[in-house]
């Protein structure tokens, strides 16, 4: 098995975390671009906010597929040939002429997404030891959020100087380029063994999760965060376009740079879930996100960028914590709770827009943050739910010692 730090471990890990980087560009490019989608086509916000949520859905929903998949026909391939199909997907997104086909494209572009974030981890496991598997998924998870963070900004600046179907072309470009890079540095697998596709035995496994305490208050707060977080993100860009703030979509773009303390609450999960306990991270993480979606009810806009700060610290975690619990808490089979962690997480994303452009309609942003807060206490009661489940089992022990 390959070690932390060895020639093979650093060329693995840097493929595949400029594979997901070039994965999470391509998903969250449009989202600094609403406001003009929707000025080009004239559409309302929540049907541009569709240019995202339909991709989230389609690769949500595929997930499950390619874990499956890639058990029984091998994971490299699969990986590049979804690769490729981002790279074609992107390419024809900055020729579509009308809404239609740009939301058709968008979610087939979605199925390709899903092929490595549903494998990635996959792989790694089959050829790394313990140590190596937990340093190398550090850095592809960091890849992810920055993946996500420099596709936003890419689309606002190229969408503001260029025109939105070019900051399509400019993505494309650059998928090819990480592509190639890719394919030229992933070796094949040495330690991978096919295993027979059984779909019933898939589905006994879902239904077994579904059905343990300790996953689905998890997949829940999950789905629910990610509903909230995700088209939070969405609304404000039409708060900020317009006036007092006119905000072009260069600066909108700049806008998802909050991300980055999602680095920070991630990191910092993982030590405080050991200190203080996993679900009691879940519910400091949405107690945060109320407090951060409370503060963007100032009309000052360093105030209102302050919140988001404050979200993405929160939300990112609560969800590290989160999927943590579940891989930690699965009765066997773990990939699959994983990937069904990831469906509630991603349908929740693709959904959240439909709810909110609800409060949206009523009271514009002050509505969102009605609906935000509304979800948010639904989640809080669910790490609450896991917390009793913790110390139930806690206290299990103990009784038994003062019975004997």
């Amino acid at each position: 098995m390959i070690k932390t730090g060895s020639q093979a471990w650093w060329r693995i890990t840097i493929a595949l975390c400029l594979g997901s980087f070039m994965v999470f560009t391509n998903l969250y490019v449009t989202q600094p671009l609403l406001p003009m989608l929707a000025r080009e086509f004239g559409v309302s916000p929540l049907q541009a906010s569709y240019s995202l949520t339909i991709s989230t859905l389609t690769l949500g929903a595929a997930l499950i597929f390619y874990g499956a998949a890639s058990d029984a026909i091998g994971r490299r391939w699969l990986m590049l040939g979804s690769m490729g199909g981002i790279v074609i997907m992107a390419l024809s997104l900055s020729l579509v002429t009308d809404y239609h086909t740009l939301l058709v494209l968008r979610a087939i572009q979605g199925l390709f997404l899903a092929g490595l974030p549903a494998i990635a981890v996959a792989y790694m496991a089959d050829e790394f030891d313990a140590d190596a598997l937990m340093s190398a998924v550090g850095l592809y998870i960091a890849a992810n959020s920055l993946g996500g963070i420099f596709g936003r900004v890419i689309g606002g600046f190229a969408g503001e100087h260029l025109g939105w179907n070019q900051a399509f072309l400019v993505i494309s470009g650059m998928g090819l380029v990480l592509w190639l890079i890719v394919m030229l540095l992933l070796p094949k697998q040495q330690h991978f063994s096919p295993r027979p596709f059984h779909p019933t035995s898939m589905l006994a496994d879902m239904k077994r999760h579904l059905g343990n305490p300790k996953l689905l208050p998890a997949y829940i707060l999950g789905g629910l965060n990610f509903f909230i977080f995700v088209n939070q993100y969405s609304f404000i860009t039409f708060v900020l376009e317009d006036a007092p703030y006119y905000l072009t979509p260069q600066l909108l773009g700049l806008m998802f740079l909050t991300y980055l303390t999602g680095t920070m609450g991630s990191t910092l999960s993982g030590k405080l879930g050991k200190q203080f306990g996993q679900p009691q991270c879940m519910m400091a993480g949405s107690v945060i996100m109320m407090i951060g979606t409370l503060t963007t009810l100032t009309p000052w806009l360093p105030v209102i960028i302050l919140g988001f700060f404050i979200n993405s610290f929160g939300f990112f975690f609560a969800h590290s914590s989160a999927s943590s619990w579940v891989s930690r808490n699965a009765e066997g089979a773990k990939a699959s709770a994983s990937s069904l962690y990831l469906l509630f997480y991603y349908v929740g994303a693709s959904s959240g827009g439909l709810y909110l452009n609800l409060f949206w309609q009523w009271q514009h942003w002050n509505g969102v943050i009605i609906g935000s807060l509304l979800v948010l206490i639904i989640t809080l009661m669910m790490a609450g739910r896991l917390r009793q489940i913790q110390q139930r089992a806690e206290s299990l022990p103990l009784q038994s010692i003062q019975k004997v």
